[in-house]
């Protein structure tokens, strides 16, 4: 659980460093931009440490998919941006897929390794050897 908890705040910290590049990205301020790449590193860290835990495309699709959806919800409440019927909807399958995936990935442990390969064996595969 703790791991998908950490792909929803990357998730949410993609959504405000992609909102502070709307702002601030021609801005000449350094604060801003210093916010903007902390945003940007304690969201893939947080990305990183989640994939310790869920399988990589899950994890990566997530993580993209919150900070697709907030970024357009940010727009449309912050920035006036407009949001068609049709983005809407397609927005409401971004997030339907996200679920989806949330309730079909099991969690591993983070400590677990890779599985190893299957030794091989020289000779016949079928274990009809005579």
């Amino acid at each position: 659980m703790l791991a998908w908890i950490l792909l929803v705040i990357a998730g949410l910290l993609e959504v405000v460093w992609a909102s502070m590049l709307k702002q601030y990205g021609s801005s000449t301020r350094v604060w801003p931009w210093v916010a903007t790449l902390a945003a940007m590193i304690v969201s893939f860290a947080l990305l990183s440490e989640a994939m310790k835990s869920l399988p990589l495309g899950v994890a990566y699709t997530v993580w993209v998919g919150i900070g697709a959806v907030g970024a357009v919800l940010v727009g449309v409440a912050l920035l006036g941006e407009k949001l068609s019927a049709v983005q809407a909807v397609s927005l409401l399958l971004i997030v339907l897929g996200i679920v989806g995936l949330k309730l079909s990935t099991p969690t591993k442990p983070a400590s677990a390794s890779p599985p190893a390969a299957a030794p091989s064996q020289s000779g016949p595969q079928d274990g009809n050897a005579p």
